[in-house]
């Protein structure tokens, strides 16, 4: 993005790609069909620092103005839920349009070029495999640690420390969180089962689908949550967001109907007779006590079993923190302490949502360095 609009603006751009060849997170994206953008996305669609930094390239750069370049190319599309935008087709189409794009600018794009050095002796000299190259303007859009097996690397988070700027820790966001032994005991077997849920850690909630795995819980709903989650905090789940209160479980009682038989019909029965094993005992509601419905719906709309970690960079979908925005200009993206050096998209500590978002980030904060490098 960043290339086509400096390209289109005369300016003489090399875009070097490491990979044998451009766009293989977009490839894989969207399960193939690339989540392009959101027409939702807006400042508080974004982890950062500083959550205010992405307003100016987000409101330059919208939703609607990438649908017009996808449009521009006849790229069929359709709206899956939510405000995501995916491909009818194939996500190759997305990385066609950019290369496109690249070609109307003039942009010269080298493959196989892994960068030995940067130097900044006056002008920007990259040293690479692929020859040496000299430049005034040098923007790092190398993505974070997400992905090892398509390239990714510390690449970008090495140049922002080479050249004395402070880094946010980095850690995987939208990522799957795995069990303790414990918990992996008790759930392991429920493994494929997913249900609808809402997740909630603080202030912070998400309502989608939860998906138990051999290893812990992925799906949507919990995707979303791991970018808020630290390691020791709980997370709570309300199992039934549709079922709200204990009323419906009270008015039950009068069917001569078990518990299981009652949940069975709301979950998975999977799941309802392996809940039921560990927080409730199988009997008609009817001999159930008040106070015995109450904790059992407690434990229904509040669930928080234990979460030990992630499965971290090769299964995450993005890479949380990364340089710090302090460092940089929100209007341009350039160094604050080095002119001529930018950096832009998941490098940056500026961290979408699942649906659409991390894409609109890269093609606003693009945009905002292509017009002025």
């Amino acid at each position: 993005m960043c290339a086509l609009v400096a390209g289109q603006r005369g300016r003489s751009v090399t875009l070097l790609e490491h990979n044998d060849r451009v766009g293989k997170k977009i490839a894989i994206s969207g399960g193939g069909r690339c989540n392009f953008t959101n027409l939702g996305a807006g400042p508080g669609n974004y982890l950062s620092g500083n959550p205010d930094f992405c307003r100016s390239a987000l409101a330059r750069f919208t939703p609607w103005d990438f649908l017009a370049l996808v449009e521009k190319h006849g790229i069929r599309y359709h709206e899956k839920k939510l405000g995501q935008q995916f491909c009818d087709t194939s996500s190759r189409e997305i990385i066609e349009l950019l290369l496109a794009e690249c070609a109307d600018g003039g942009v010269e794009i080298v493959t196989n070029a892994r960068v030995r050095s940067v130097q900044h002796p006056g002008r920007f000299t990259v040293e690479t495999t692929e020859g040496t190259y000299t430049c005034d303007s040098l923007v790092v859009a190398t993505g974070g640690l997400s992905f090892p097996k398509l390239g990714a690397t510390s690449f970008g988070h090495d140049i922002a420390r080479q050249f004395g700027l402070d880094l946010v820790v980095p850690r995987p966001g939208l990522v799957p969180l795995t069990w303790p032994s414990t918990e992996l005991t008790r759930w392991k077997s429920l493994a494929g089962l997913s249900l609808p849920v809402t997740a909630k850690i603080g202030a912070t909630t998400f309502h989608e689908s939860m998906l138990f795995t051999h290893r812990g819980l992925s799906g949507p709903v919990i995707l979303q949550i791991s970018s808020f989650w630290k390691p020791g905090q709980p997370i709570s789940f309300d199992l039934l967001p549709d079922h709200p209160g204990e009323r419906w479980l009270g008015e039950s009682r009068q069917s001569g109907e078990t518990i299981r038989q009652v949940l069975s019909r709301l979950w998975p029965q999977r799941f309802a007779e392996e809940w039921i094993q560990h927080y409730a005992a199988d009997k008609p509601l009817r001999h159930y006590r008040n106070q015995e419905i109450a904790a059992i719906t407690q434990s229904i709309h509040s669930w928080s079993p234990n979460v030990e970690g992630t499965e971290g960079y090769p299964k995450a979908e993005v890479t949380l923190g990364g340089v710090n925005t302090s460092e940089l200009s929100s209007k341009t993206m350039e160094s604050r302490k080095v002119a001529g050096l930018y950096f832009i998209g998941e490098v940056v500590d500026v961290t979408g949502w699942l649906g659409g978002y991390n894409f609109q980030w890269a093609w606003a904060s693009g945009n905002a360095a292509g017009q002025v490098v």
